[in-house]
């Protein structure tokens, strides 16, 4: 078996056997959105008015919820040293660690998004490019959420932290991913902020694995 495989087979099980991965992260999507009806009220045009904001901030706290234990347990248990050592470089390792947590986290929410924007009203014109949207933003989520995770791994209990650090990243890949299912809503031409979402998110996977590997490097000496 490759390194490659190795490492990403291993991130797989772990996430999928904690549960820490499509479990909680897609309990805690489930949960945000359909608790929303209860605390605005069942009007369908208020629902249809806040759907794409409701379903896109709920896909980015499902992903920054299990962002902690990205680094945080392997550093603890010394596994963090061995990946080091590995004839892997740290940054095809944090990449695979990133593919990993999308794969467990963020698939799950682009699979179940669009069923969940019934019950918000989401008009069905709109679902192709929610899913879109989605699939091309969530990438970006996990792989930025690795920068944080790696500067805050030595740190005990540095979730809160991870979360001021990351949610700023986070805001261009919101305000994309909502003008792109927007724009459909309005019957407008989504297909502008969409591009931009994918070269944001192209730019990010090119660029992350590296700051969190150089941010892993430091935490490790």
């Amino acid at each position: 078996m490759s390194p490659l495989r190795a490492v990403l087979g291993r991130e797989l099980r772990l996430a999928l056997r904690s549960g820490g991965g499509a479990g909680l992260g897609l309990a805690f999507f489930l949960t945000v959105i359909l608790l929303v009806p209860f605390g605005t009220g069942p009007d369908p045009d208020r629902l249809a008015t806040i759907a794409v904001g409701t379903l896109w901030i709920g896909a980015l706290l499902a992903c920054l919820l299990s962002l902690d234990r990205l680094f945080q347990t392997d550093f603890e248990d010394g596994t963090l040293d061995i990946l080091a050592l590995s004839p892997l470089p740290m940054e095809m390792t944090v990449a695979l660690k990133c593919l990993a947590h999308w794969l467990t986290t963020g698939l799950p929410l682009v699979i179940a998004a669009p069923v969940l924007a019934i019950t918000l009203n989401l008009p069905g014109a709109a679902a192709p490019w929610l899913i879109a949207s989605l699939a091309v933003g969530t990438p970006a989520l996990s792989f930025l959420g690795a920068i944080g995770g790696a500067l805050t791994v030595g740190i005990r209990r540095g979730g809160l932290l991870l979360s001021i650090l990351v949610l700023p990243l986070y805001i261009p890949t919101l305000i994309f991913g909502a003008a792109t299912v927007r724009a459909a809503i309005d019957g407008t031409d989504p297909t502008p902020p969409l591009l931009l979402l994918t070269g944001l998110t192209l730019a990010i996977l090119a660029l992350a694995p590296f700051a969190a590997a150089a941010a892993l490097r430091i935490n490790l000496r």
